[in-house]
C-alpha cells in the first residue's frame, strides 16, 4: 500500500493525517549538531551524501514522522549555477549579490554534475526508509531563490529585490527563466533518484503585490510542475507559498499541485471551503506553539484535526521548527496527532 502521505497526495482523507515537519531535521536535535560539527561546514554536510542521509533519517529513527525530507538548502541552485554561496556561522547565508551582467553570464553547463551528491543522498535515503515512509525532496521556488541571489543574504522584506524587480522587469525574469529551468532539472532529478514527492518553497512570496505574485510566484511555479510532470508523469508536488493565504486558490487552480502547504496567519476553515476538495492541505500549527507545548499546544492541534477532518490533509508546521524547541514538546505533538 502507498504511504500515507502519497495517500493524501492522491485525494484521500487518511485518519490520523500523515505528520512531517519543516526543519524536522535541525538544530533542535543533539544528534544533528553532533554531525555537524563533524562535517566541518553546513555545506560540506549538504554535499556529503553519508552524512545527509544520515541527517535526513535521524527526525525518522527518533520521532518515526510519516515522511522525511531530504537533508539540503534550497541555495545549492545558484551554487551548481556558478554562483558562491557560503554559509557563515551565526549569520547565515552569504552570496556574492548578483548584478546584469552576472545574470547574463549565468550558465547550467555543469549544474547537474555538481547537484550528483545530493541526488546520492536521495537514493541513499530511499534505499533506508520503509515504503510506509515517504520521502520529500524540494526545492526553493524562483523567486525566493533569488532573493538571496540578488540581496547576497537573506532580508527582512525582500526590498533589494523587489526594487531590482521593479527597476529591470526583463533582467529579473531572465533570472527567473534560469532558476525554472534549473529547478525543473533538479527535481526530475529527486524523483527518478527516489524521491516520492517534491515539494516547492516560496518562503518569501507574502512580500508581493497581488501582480507580483502571479507573476513571480504563480507562473513560474506553474511551470515548474508543468516541466517536471513532463519528465516524471504523475509527479506528486507539494507548494508552499508563505503568506499568501490572499490567494491560495489562485495559485492551486494555476499551478496544479497536488498539496498546498499554509502558514499559521490562515483560516484552516476558509481555505479549506475555497478549494473545494481541489488540492490537499498542509499546515499549519504556528512553531511558536510548539516551542511554548503544554496546554495551548493540546488546543492547538485540536483545532487543526477539527477543520480539517474528513479532508486530505497533513499535519506539519506553518514554516520550520525552531532551534530552541524541546524534544519533548515534539513528541508532545505526535502523541496529541495520533490519538
Amino acid at each position: 500500500m502507498p504511504s500515507k502521505l502519497l495517500r493524501v497526495l492522491g485525494g484521500e482523507a487518511v485518519t490520523p493525517p500523515p505528520i512531517w515537519l519543516m526543519r524536522q531535521a535541525g538544530r533542535y536535535l543533539p544528534e544533528y549538531r553532533a554531525l555537524r560539527a563533524e562535517a566541518g561546514s553546513f555545506l560540506d554536510l549538504c554535499f556529503n551524501p553519508k552524512l545527509a542521509t544520515a541527517v535526513t533519517l535521524q527526525p525518522i529513527e527518533r520521532f518515526g514522522f510519516d515522511a522525511a525530507i531530504l537533508f539540503s538548502d534550497i541555495l545549492v541552485i545558484p551554487k551548481a549555477l556558478g554562483r558562491d554561496v557560503r554559509f557563515v556561522e551565526g549569520e547565515g547565508p552569504r552570496l556574492d549579490p548578483i548584478d546584469a551582467a552576472g545574470i547574463e553570464a549565468l550558465t547550467s553547463e555543469g549544474a547537474s554534475e555538481r547537484l550528483t551528491p545530493v541526488l546520492e543522498t536521495v537514493s541513499m535515503a530511499r534505499g533506508q526508509l520503509g515504503r510506509e515512509t515517504a520521502l520529500i525532496g524540494f526545492c526553493g521556488a524562483p523567486f525566493t531563490v533569488a532573493t538571496y541571489m540578488i540581496a547576497g543574504r537573506g532580508t527582512t522584506d525582500q526590498a533589494p529585490t523587489r526594487v531590482f524587480a521593479a527597476r529591470h522587469p526583463e533582467l529579473f525574469a531572465k533570472l527567473i527563466d534560469h532558476l525554472v529551468v534549473a529547478s525543473i532539472d533538479y527535481l526530475a532529478a529527486q524523483l527518478e533518484a527516489g524521491a516520492d514527492a517534491v515539494q516547492i518553497f516560496d518562503s518569501w512570496s507574502g512580500v508581493l503585490s497581488p501582480e507580483g505574485f502571479c507573476r513571480w510566484t504563480i507562473e513560474p511555479i506553474a511551470r515548474i510542475v508543468e516541466g517536471v510532470r513532463e519528465r516524471v508523469p504523475g509527479a506528486r508536488i507539494i507548494g508552499f507559498p508563505k503568506g499568501a493565504d490572499r490567494a491560495i486558490g489562485d495559485f492551486v487552480g494555476e499551478t496544479g499541485v497536488d498539496a498546498v502547504g499554509v502558514d499559521w496567519t490562515v483560516s484552516l476553515d476558509a481555505v479549506r471551503a475555497e478549494l473545494r476538495g481541489r488540492a490537499a492541505l498542509q499546515g499549519n500549527l504556528d512553531p511558536m506553539l510548539l516551542l511554548a507545548g503544554g496546554a495551548g499546544l493540546d488546543a492547538a492541534i485540536d483545532d487543526i484535526l477539527s477543520a480539517m477532518e474528513g479532508s486530505p490533509f497533513i499535519f506539519n508546521l506553518g514554516h520550520g521548527i525552531v532551534p530552541e524547541t524541546p524534544i519533548a514538546h515534539v513528541e508532545q505533538l505526535i502523541r496529541r496527532v495520533r490519538g
